[in-house]
């Protein structure tokens, strides 16, 4: 009899032993699969020859070499400052076509957050900002998959941004482009006097612009850094607003106030 209740006894913990391994290998798989949280850039790079910019050195606005240009390559382009960055890790870096010279994939080192920044060829100003406009209506979208995990572009991303010289000052979109899906997206536009000209066009598209611009600006990275890292953080709009400033002050060496005034989110 005794050892009947062992043979039982010895079944039950075996059980036991089986369901709690179970349980923790479900819980493991809920956290490590998780979709995360996707940012996407679309940067138009600077170039002399075929945007209405005033021009800057040879190399700098070159739009046809992301490697060197003033929005991606230079000290303070999209993909130098995010790499240098102690938030951030370059995990790919590849050309796509000759629309898109360069897309480069950070991860978060401590937040489950992907940013995919695509250099567009800077004669291609107004496919780009078309694309940006497009996945704000929620007509362009897509997703890329890098080691398994899923990561949402344009109208999928949760934060879209557009970085680069305000095309709409010389041409405007072929098209209306009005929300498809009902979804209010949000979106960071760095150029010059973005929040008059994009606001026709974004106000088809039901979307809510973090920061955008009332004046001429420099366009360079380190204020879509600290605005991201306010995005991340769950933070509201005056306070991601107030990021960007801050960043945007330290570097242009201007004062908060002017800064504030510049870089708006309503």
């Amino acid at each position: 009899m005794r050892a009947f209740w062992v043979i039982i006894g010895t079944v039950l913990l075996a059980m036991w032993l089986t369901f709690s391994a179970f349980s923790h290998s479900s819980t493991v798989s809920k956290k490590d699969y998780r979709a995360p949280t996707s940012i996407h850039v679309m940067v138009a790079l600077c170039d002399n020859e075929n945007q209405g910019i005033i021009p800057v050195s040879k190399d700098l606005g070159n739009g046809q070499n992301p490697r060197l240009n003033l929005y991606w390559g230079a000290f303070y382009g999209v993909k130098t400052h995010f790499k240098k960055s102690a938030n951030w890790e370059l995990i790919y870096s590849q050309k796509l076509d000759t629309l898109i010279l360069e897309r480069a994939v950070f991860k978060h080192k401590t937040k489950n957050a992907f940013l995919v920044a695509d250099a567009y060829d800077g004669r291609y100003i107004k496919q780009t900002t078309t694309d940006f406009v497009k996945a704000n209506a929620g007509l362009l979208k897509d997703q890329l998959t890098l080691d398994s995990v899923a990561i949402n572009l344009y109208g999928n991303a949760d934060l879209t941004a557009y970085i680069g010289h305000d095309g709409l000052m010389e041409f405007g979109l072929d098209q209306v482009y009005k929300n498809k899906d009902g979804i209010e997206r949000e979106c960071i536009i760095l150029a010059c006097i973005s929040k008059t000209y994009f606001e026709p066009e974004l106000k088809h598209c039901k979307t809510n612009p973090l920061v955008w611009t009332t004046g001429l600006m420099a366009p360079e990275a380190y204020t879509l850094h600290d605005a991201i890292d306010g995005f991340l953080a769950n933070e509201s709009e005056p306070e991601i607003r107030l990021r960007a400033a801050q960043a945007y002050a330290k570097y242009q060496k201007c004062s908060l106030s002017a800064a504030k005034r510049l870089l708006v989110y309503e």
